[in-house]
């Protein structure tokens, strides 16, 4: 087997020694650029992450010799393990790593921000994936992200908006911004954070045959983390799309929707009879 073969199949596919493939690229250090830069984004698929890629990619992200890119989409590729770690490490029978460690890892991410040596594009990348478990530190490194003239920190700040809480006005700003990028995060963000302020924004743009489909999706996405409730006025137009990514985004996204409201319903009734 070889890394090709990974890129071409999706995760759940992958051979039971796909984890050894990916540690064998990342570790050759005269391995081929892209295929280096390949194997560090699939590493980070919570179906192949161990502790030994856990290292691998940490001595990669270290190591100033190594190309900034690569660094960069090595510590991106922690991000979902981040966030696994930090809201079900409870649930986990066999987590990756230990809580000390976990903890030892955060602190070492956030030294490198701190480092002046430490490249831009590296810094960016380390807040990106370090906000998925959000610590005392990231509502400050958002706020002066999202001050910072350079387009990137910006769209970077944004994007940390999905998952550091304070920061509704910004967000609704960004909504407006002429920048796609920034845009497209800002719609994210407005759902995770439940914004009702933004639902008639992204419900325009969910509504809307102009919307390219990359920002539609997101929309569909954000309807039910503003007004669950309400999303299935706008989702119902798209249940027949003809784009199947979209009719599908929309169906599940209903089905969530309905969840969501059921839940509410069921715990507005436990706290009538509480009281």
């Amino acid at each position: 087997m070889n890394l090709k073969t990974l890129i071409d199949k999706p995760p759940w596919e992958w051979p039971a020694n796909a984890d050894n493939t990916l540690l064998a690229v990342l570790t050759d250090d005269q391995a081929e650029a892209d295929d280096r830069l390949a194997a560090a984004e699939l590493a980070g698929d919570l179906v192949v992450i161990n502790d030994e890629l856990v290292d691998a990619l940490l001595t990669i992200l270290h190591d100033d010799e190594e190309a900034e890119a690569l660094r960069s989409q090595a510590v991106i590729a922690l991000g979902p393990l981040f966030e696994e770690m930090d809201v079900r490490f409870d649930d986990l029978d066999e987590p990756v790593i230990t809580e000390i460690r976990f903890e030892q890892i955060k602190e070492a991410l956030h030294q490198l921000y701190l480092d002046g040596e430490t490249p831009e594009d590296v810094r960016r990348s380390i807040l990106e994936a370090s906000v998925r478990a959000q610590q005392e530190w990231h509502e400050d490194a958002v706020r002066a992200a999202y001050s910072n003239d350079d387009g990137l920190w910006q769209l970077t700040a944004v994007f940390c908006m999905r998952y550091v809480r304070g920061f509704e006005e910004q967000i609704l700003e960004a909504l407006d911004s002429t920048n796609a990028a920034i845009h497209f995060e800002a719609v994210g963000a407005a759902g995770t954070s439940e914004i009702d302020a933004a639902w008639s924004h992204v419900a325009a743009l969910a509504s809307s045959e102009k919307t390219e489909k990359p920002l539609l999706l997101a929309s569909i996405d954000a309807l039910i983390g503003i007004r669950p409730r309400q999303a299935g006025d706008v989702l119902g137009q798209l249940l027949d799309s003809e784009d199947e990514d979209i009719s599908d985004a929309a169906y599940e996204a209903l089905a969530m929707a309905e969840a969501m409201v059921e839940d509410a319903d069921y715990d507005d009734e436990d706290d009538a009879t509480i009281h």
